[in-house]
């Protein structure tokens, strides 16, 4: 009996991955884990545009909203005109429904004027943005932010007028409006007639007071000083502080009876300078008006921001 030498043993090699993929393959899927999750926990992505980014830094400026950060600064770049700047800002995850058209976003900064001190925090933490929400716009990832912050939260309460003027003066947006040298309105907006023979300013009047503005209602300029001088000595008006600095507008309605309400956006001649006689005025008009600012006791004064 002859014996047969063993058989050979084939060895075969899987074949494997190579090495050189493998840490690639894992950065991989962890930069997908990221990905996802950080869409899981952020909103949308927005861009605004403002014609300037000075102080604006990614990673640092944040958008805020009510005293609350709801979404932080990614970048900013130029636009393609070179005559803006895009800031890319990611929304949190709460946040997601400010992405709608009807959104406004702009920069606070410090401002220093007699009627307040506003944003002296951004002193030493840079410019934020501040959001006011859109109520029923579209869903949006693009804005044009504002050049300056809203003037009022409720800014469409009440009715807004036209006063034709020959020149400007020292009136800007948000200079007051005063009844009986107490604050009423404010101004608006201001642009050059059709043919830039004059100037038109649209003042807002707030409810209720906007009742007292009838079609026969004299307006006239009370900003700056008004000195007169005579022989038993001179005489100096002025409004208030505010309207010294900002200008400001007054007005006063006659006893007529039957007197009708003026429509929105009725067109009125402002005066440079009031008539002894309109102040003489006593018009008995009833308003509506709520009971703000008498519900708090004289011992508890409502906090002022």
């Amino acid at each position: 009996m002859t014996n047969k030498p063993p058989a050979p043993v084939i060895i075969r090699s899987r074949k494997s991955l190579p090495l050189i993929w493998i840490v690639p393959l894992i950065a991989l899927v962890v930069g997908g884990w990221l990905i996802a999750r950080n869409s899981r926990d952020h909103g949308p992505e927005i861009i605004i545009r403002f014609q300037n980014g000075a102080g604006i830094e990614p990673g640092k400026t944040i958008l805020e909203h009510k005293g609350v950060a709801v979404g932080a600064v990614q970048s900013v770049d130029l636009d393609e005109k070179l005559d803006g700047v895009l800031v890319k800002v990611q929304l949190a995850k709460n946040a997601a429904s400010l992405a709608r058209a009807d959104s406004e976003f702009w920069l606070v900064r410090p401002e220093i004027g007699f009627s307040g001190i506003k944003g002296l925090d951004t002193l030493f933490s840079g410019p934020r943005l501040k959001v006011r929400p859109g109520t029923g716009g579209q869903p949006a990832t693009e804005f044009v932010g504002l050049r300056r912050a809203p003037l009022l939260e409720n800014s469409d309460r009440g009715r807004s007028f036209v006063l034709r003027s020959d020149k400007l003066g020292a009136l800007t947006p948000g200079a007051p409006i005063f009844f009986r040298e107490m604050k009423v309105g404010f101004v608006e907006t201001h642009k050059l007639t059709p043919n830039a023979d004059g100037v038109l300013v649209r003042i807002r009047i707030r409810t209720p007071y906007d009742q007292l503005v009838r079609t026969d209602t004299k307006f006239w300029n009370s900003g700056g000083v008004s000195v007169k001088v005579g022989l038993l000595g001179a005489e100096i008006r002025s409004n208030s502080l505010e309207s010294l600095i900002t200008g400001g507008v007054a007005f006063a309605t006659p006893e007529t009876p039957n007197s009708q309400p003026a429509n929105e956006g009725t067109e009125f001649i402002l005066a440079d300078e009031m008539d002894k006689d309109w102040l003489k005025w006593k018009p008995k008009i009833p308003i509506t008006e709520s009971t703000e600012g008498w519900e708090t006791s004289p011992a508890e004064p409502e906090p002022t921001n």
